[in-house]
């Protein structure tokens, strides 16, 4: 069975990562492999993923989406960063923002010659010398034809798996009803041979996509591929999830807000906002979080809050004999960074990348598990980063946090910048530069030197080096509508 040929992909459940997945696999491999995706209407789906990072944009240029035509039926919005609120310290706040900010020289980051202006009184904020930033502050967007911004979406979760479907289905991606009684299995090898469902109706397929979710019923009530987990880090193990009306045009941007045990996120839609509290049980009970969001909550409800538990961590092995899992069977990352849907993304890409078509052998199982791996722990980290490096002592939550031990490669950035202002992004990591300094220094983490090469510059030419990059900056956002001035223009939902 390794080296069957792979004309059957099976996606076992739907949601954001199963039509993801069939959509990708049915368009882009579609003419050599057929595609089945096996989903059943009494189960539902967690869809909260509604905020995402620009990476998005790259698998919608794959499958040629015209951005206008999704983001009208997706009653989306557009995203520069997200904003922290309290993440630092009670009152304060700061952006973390998509793209680039200054310009850097072969030799330093635009931080340490932002670090050598601070310290001569002439600096702005860190992140006035950055587009995405400004543009958020002034609730200004734009789609430019340069690319001079960087930016992701806010959509409705539900609508964009209807709208992936349904370019799944127009490549040939069948769609088969029914909850799954049981995985069948080769009896020498182990590999997947079949799902056979409630109504007795067998699936058979070459290949198995897991889709189900926390359950990880292929991956691993099936397969046994293990899991890691991370709650040692990141304490949250709850959250609660509602809607509610808007009561003012969307800012093209998330917030963040941290609370004693927890943090909310609020994120614009056309037609809706959507709302959450993740936060930790061992210090909030589910009626005192309920209580603080509920108390938080701009506009009238839509839904009532809907609780969800989970239990950060990944899966040992993503890839499995012949199956891959994606989305929730693989892991939880909770949603801080907005990380979720680049995971199914890459996921699946990886995958493609990967793809098995003579058969499935060990050293592409090895790779893409490695690769999974690496860029999961990094995301890991920088999530970790923004609950430890925090100025907060108000709460035991917060001390805890602050006080708990860290995996030693995130200790090891923390140490570097803070005595070094240096920065390094290894190739294929998902953050980069710019986002670990915007955070570091919006945690409230100063480094304690700059790079010696800023002093080849006399004041004035550090004063004209900044001011040219912050006039830019304000030349550029000012040229730029309204975020709700342009959604009304480009995009207004249908």
């Amino acid at each position: 069975m390794e080296h069957q040929k792979i004309k059957h992909v099976v996606v076992a459940g739907g949601g954001t990562a199963g039509w993801m997945a069939a959509a990708a696999v049915s368009k882009l491999l579609g003419k050599t492999v057929k595609v089945s995706l096996v989903e059943s209407e009494e189960i539902g789906t967690v869809g909260v993923g509604e905020a995402t990072i620009p990476t998005l944009l790259t698998l919608h240029e794959l499958l040629k989406i015209k951005e206008q035509d999704f983001i009208s039926a997706v009653g989306g919005t557009f995203k520069l960063g997200i904003s922290f609120e309290n993440w630092h310290d009670v009152g304060s706040d700061y952006i973390h923002s998509f793209g680039y900010t200054g310009k850097d020289c072969w030799a330093a980051g635009f931080q340490h010659f932002w670090l050598k202006g601070k310290e001569l009184g002439i600096s702005k904020e860190f992140g006035e010398y950055c587009n995405e930033w400004a543009a958020a502050k002034q609730n200004r967007f734009a789609v430019l034809p340069n690319q001079n911004l960087n930016y992701a979406y806010h959509f409705d979760s539900s609508r964009y798996a209807k709208f992936l479907r349904k370019i799944a289905e127009e490549h040939g991606a069948v769609r088969i009803e029914g909850k799954i009684e049981a995985v069948q299995q080769h009896e020498q090898t182990g590999f997947i041979t079949g799902l056979r469902l409630e109504s007795g109706q067998q699936i058979d397929g070459d290949f198995f996509v897991d889709c189900t979710g926390f359950r990880g019923l292929l991956i691993e009530q099936t397969l046994h591929a293990g899991y890691d987990d991370w709650q040692h880090w990141l304490p949250c193990d709850s959250a609660l999830a509602v809607q509610t009306e808007n009561v003012q045009p969307p800012i093209p941007y998330t917030r963040s807000i941290a609370h004693e045990a927890g943090w909310q996120w609020r994120i614009p839609l056309q037609h809706r906002t959507g709302n959450g509290l993740v936060y930790c049980s061992k210090f909030w009970s589910r009626d005192e979080a309920e209580a603080k969001l509920r108390g938080n909550l701009e506009g009238e409800m839509v839904t009532e809050p809907r609780p969800i538990k989970f239990q950060t961590g990944t899966r040992r092995r993503h890839w499995v004999k012949n199956c891959v899992a994606v989305g929730l069977s693989s892991g939880f990352m909770e949603p801080l960074e907005s990380t979720s849907i680049h995971l199914i993304q890459r996921s699946i890409v990886r995958f493609m990348q990967m793809f098995p078509s003579d058969g499935v052998r060990q050293p592409d199982i090895d790779e893409f598990n490695n690769q999974m791996k690496f860029e999961i722990e990094n995301i890991r980290d920088f999530i970790i980063l923004h609950y430890h490096v925090t100025n907060r002592t108000d709460t035991p939550f917060w001390r805890h946090c602050r006080t708990m031990e860290i995996p030693e490669s995130l200790q090891h950035r923390i140490d570097l910048f803070k005595e070094t202002g240096r920065v390094f992004k290894v190739p294929t990591e998902l953050f980069g530069e710019n986002s670990w300094t915007q955070v570091m220094l919006g945690q409230g983490l100063s480094p304690e030197q700059y790079h010696p090469i800023v002093n080849m510059m006399d004041e004035q030419e550090l004063r004209d080096f900044l001011g040219g990059i912050h006039g830019s900056v304000e030349r550029l956002v000012s040229q730029l509508p309204e975020h709700q001035r342009f959604i009304d223009h480009y995009c207004r939902e249908a």
